[in-house]
């Protein structure tokens, strides 16, 4: 086979740091679409943003050649950068993240998901959310490290 057929989706999910709400609703379209142009820079598609105050969902296309770790250390610096000159010279992410492969099949599903943040949290609170996420993908974790 001369050719390589990739479709790496991924659901990552990251917070500002100490999960503070920097992210107003009316400056979310503008931080979305800076890291949606970012993301394009580095040769990934958006398929999907969305969050509240103090956190970020994202539903991803990679190209092979870059990885999710790289991807984002690339990503939340740049959006780090604009978000202090726009929103506030004190933002910052926390560091880490989750991510969570994606099929085909569960593109839909995830997008709706995403979309639906501001209802979600209505309901559910980041950190049940986030638990709640790393159970489902059989993800292992030490509650006492999860916040750090």
């Amino acid at each position: 086979m001369p050719h390589t057929y990739t479709n790496f989706l991924y659901h990552l999910v990251f917070s500002t740091k100490e999960r503070y709400p920097f992210i107003s609703k009316d400056s979310k379209p503008e931080l979305y679409d800076y890291m949606g142009g970012t993301i394009r820079g580095l040769g990934g598609v958006c398929l999907e943003i969305g969050g509240v105050e103090d956190h970020v969902h994202l539903l991803v296309k990679l190209k092979p050649t870059l990885g999710v770790p790289k991807f984002l250390q690339e990503l939340k610096p740049a959006a780090t950068n604009w978000a202090k000159r726009r929103l506030d010279p004190k933002f910052e992410w926390q560091n880490g993240y989750g991510g969570f492969t994606v099929g085909e099949s569960q593109v839909a599903g995830v997008r709706r998901y995403i979309r639906n943040q501001e209802e979600h949290h209505r309901k559910v609170g980041f950190e049940e959310e986030f638990r709640s996420l790393l159970q489902q993908a059989g993800i292992e974790f030490d509650e006492k490290y999860l916040w750090k």
